[in-house]
């Protein structure tokens, strides 16, 4: 069990990912992106202590889910509970999908300094990657806020130390 700090669990999601999903969203945000669909998740002092073990009760409830998604705020602010957390889904057969602000490029120039980052994405089967740009904002895009932002397959891109893109969702 690790302590989290969250803005708050949807326990049935179609549109923060494919199929039925289970999103966490983290709280705290470097980001500050102008237009964010989630400003109140910015503070990092702000939302609700919980623990991976209560994130994991609600999965375990839910024989519908394909996987879970990590959202925010910045999940890449609380990485160790969150691979706790997606080491535990993918024993259960269940996918990983991140949202994040950093570029992928970010995240792997950010892995000597960051090493739980790199933790995070080993741990991650789909990211969403990129900052949301209100002037690129589109609501044709799937599973994204802006043109800007990528869906990315985490084990070939880190397989190829390169972004790639996910395959029919971009």
């Amino acid at each position: 069990m690790s302590k989290i700090r969250l803005a708050g669990v949807v326990r049935e999601s179609i549109v923060d990912g494919p199929g039925i999903r289970l999103t966490v969203f983290t709280q705290g945000c470097p980001h500050h992106c102008a237009g964010c669909h989630n400003p109140q998740t910015h503070d990092f002092k702000g939302g609700y202590l919980s623990d991976t073990d209560n994130i994991l009760k609600a999965i375990k409830q839910n024989p519908m889910l394909q996987g879970v998604t990590f959202s925010g705020g910045e999940p890449f602010m609380q990485c160790e509970p969150l691979c706790e957390l997606a080491q535990q889904c993918h024993h259960m057969g269940l996918d990983i999908m991140v949202y994040t602000g950093f570029t992928f490029e970010q995240l792997q120039e950010g892995f000597v300094q960051h090493p739980q980052w790199k933790q995070l994405l080993e741990n991650a089967d789909i990211l969403v990657d990129g900052k949301f740009i209100k002037e690129q904002k589109s609501l044709m895009l799937h599973f994204r806020g802006s043109k800007n932002q990528r869906i990315l397959d985490v084990p070939k891109s880190l397989k190829q130390k390169k972004a790639v893109l996910l395959d029919g969702m971009n």
